[in-house]
């Protein structure tokens, strides 16, 4: 116990002596972790969205000719219905089509009243039991007459799939750039202590001090940069998370269908996360700054 209030009470009196420098590690990590924030936010948001695309429009939708009469429409879904893979088929009207889409609008929707006449087609709803039978379902209905096109959501997928695999690609290239320049940064931080402390240092080891004895304060002073950095750059990403939650949020969900990841559920991974790598920036850039003294 004595040990550690010994390193914690080194670590302080070292920070505060280079308060310049202490302060240009912590602005370091945290323009890091602020980076890897923004990252982090985009990609859980666009992963959640491709969730919900998977689950909820796992469906054709079969855009129907004006010529295409009900009972052309039903001969349709009766063939439907013996497909594999074909879990439910439904005839909309352009009627519901409009109604449904006025719903999504909200507010908005008295702007689709200056349409005049509806311009939205008759359609048939195919409800599949997976994305991998929607592509063959669809081959075999594209050979049917009177139908104007076929929309159905794998392609979107796949295509969000793609810019998650991106951003998830991209985040970790500049992490790790960032997260080199913020151990350098911390290792210049420590290693101006260490200089200022090399004889002591001296006669430490001379009379018999282990190295991770006289490497404790330091170490600890490089986690105590770490964690400050961390929780500042939580703070700031969690503030303005919460603020483009509350700002945007109904928008999305109307516009997407899809609600924005809550900032009480992500404050809580960014923490452990930021925290985790603060203190792993902090200790390497200390080991580092202590190379030159003490045998590693």
């Amino acid at each position: 116990m004595n040990r550690i209030q010994y390193n914690i009470k080194q670590a302080l009196q070292q920070i505060w002596r280079n308060k310049g420098m202490s302060l240009a590690s912590v602005f370091a990590i945290t323009a890091m972790m602020l980076i890897l924030g923004l990252f982090f936010v985009i990609t859980v948001n666009v992963n959640l969205f491709t969730e919900m695309v998977k689950a909820d429009y796992d469906e054709i939708e079969i855009f129907l000719e004006d010529s295409t009469g009900v009972e052309d429409a039903q001969s349709m879904m009766n063939q439907i219905e013996t497909f594999d893979g074909v879990e439910k088929v439904e005839y909309r009207t352009k009627e519901d089509a409009l109604n449904i889409m006025k719903k999504r609008w909200g507010e908005s929707s008295y702007l689709l009243d200056s349409l005049g006449e509806n311009p939205l087609p008759n359609s048939i709803l195919i409800t599949v039991s997976s994305l991998e039978s929607a592509g063959k379902v669809t081959q075999q209905v594209s050979g049917f007459e009177g139908i104007e096109d076929i929309k159905y959501y794998r392609e979107t997928v796949e295509k969000l799939t793609k810019v998650t695999d991106f951003l998830q690609i991209a985040a970790l290239v500049i992490m790790a750039f960032l997260i080199v320049v913020s151990v350098v940064v911390v290792a210049n931080t420590i290693k101006l202590t260490v200089f200022a402390r090399a004889r002591e240092i001296s006669i430490m080891k001379y009379v018999g001090a282990t190295n991770w004895f006289i490497r404790g304060p330091f170490l600890v002073e490089g986690i105590i940069i770490g964690i400050f950095a961390s929780l500042v750059s939580a703070g700031i990403t969690y503030l303005l998370y919460s603020k483009i939650v509350g700002a945007f949020s109904a928008q999305v969900l109307t516009i997407l269908s899809t609600p924005l990841v809550p900032a009480g559920y992500l404050s809580v991974n960014l923490v452990c996360i930021f925290l985790a790598m603060g203190v792993s920036i902090g200790a390497c850039g200390s080991i580092i700054s202590m190379r030159r003294f003490l045998d590693t």
